[in-house]
């Protein structure tokens, strides 16, 4: 594992506009002088949440694809975050993790949020999504499954973390802030690893408001990270590998951690 740089982006997102969103996303981008090697993208960056999907879903290979393979390509860094996109006359909540050589993984989102009606448009998705980065491996979510602790949980197997770095990417309301700020402590520590949350600011169509509060976590339970409340703000951390696993090897819990299983 080497030290991982990451770009992350609070922004007020532009209510069902997908092309002024990824213009802006672009702009925000290729302004950084840094170099960083994962650029993460607040939930549905495209439209804000909730929308009604079927004028603003994508296909895998629609448009929102191709600008995240060509930047992707442009910056030498992944790029990821959510937007919707349909399959086979289904609708999905999907997060996909685009590489600078053009090959991506998807994670369509497994919890979605039913007392906002997402579940009426959105079909859930049933699989996570694992991958690695310069030797970190990386466990991206979205937005509601920050409360399910059971889907967010690390394993440990032949003396291996399952991953090193969660990420939640969301567009969730300035009302239950509290709560984002309690549970991305807590998935950081229960499960010995760092953890992202990305969140947008702004109002949103329905008037829903956002105050943002993203941040990185480290397995301690520390803020290492944090954008300021209620602002736009393009924010640079620098996760150590050092010290993730100079503290796994200090305090480890792994191997006490319960064996589960997930039925889908």
């Amino acid at each position: 594992m080497q030290d991982l740089e990451i770009l992350y982006i609070q922004t007020n997102l532009i209510w069902e506009n997908p092309t002024e969103n990824r213009t802006r996303f672009e702009q925000l981008i290729k302004q950084q002088e840094r170099k960083f090697d994962l650029v993460v993208l607040p939930e549905t960056f495209t439209t804000g949440f909730p929308v009604d999907p079927k004028p603003f879903a994508e296909t895998i290979n629609g448009e929102t694809i191709q600008w995240m393979k060509r930047l992707s390509a442009t910056t030498g860094a992944v790029i990821t975050g959510s937007f919707l996109l349909k399959e086979k006359e289904k609708y999905f909540n999907s997060l996909i993790w685009m590489r600078p050589d053009g090959t991506f993984e998807r994670y369509d989102k497994r919890h979605v949020f039913s007392m906002g009606g997402e579940h009426h448009r959105i079909t859930p998705g049933n699989q996570p999504l694992l991958t690695t980065l310069k030797g970190w491996k990386i466990k991206p979510m979205i937005c509601y499954d920050l409360r399910f602790p059971v889907w967010s949980k690390n394993r440990y197997h032949q003396n291996t973390f399952e991953y090193d770095l969660a990420i939640y990417t969301a567009n969730w309301p300035a009302v239950r802030s509290y709560p984002w700020d309690i549970l991305l402590k807590a998935r950081a520590i229960e499960n010995q690893a760092y953890v992202l949350g990305v969140n947008r600011v702004g109002t949103d169509g329905p008037g829903n408001s956002y105050s943002g509060h993203s941040k990185v976590v480290d397995a301690k339970g520390n803020i290492l990270s944090e954008a300021p409340d209620n602002l736009e703000a393009v924010m640079h951390a620098t996760l150590s590998a050092e010290a993730l696993l100079s503290f796994r090897k200090k305090f480890n819990v792994g191997p006490d951690w319960d064996t589960f299983e997930i039925k889908k």
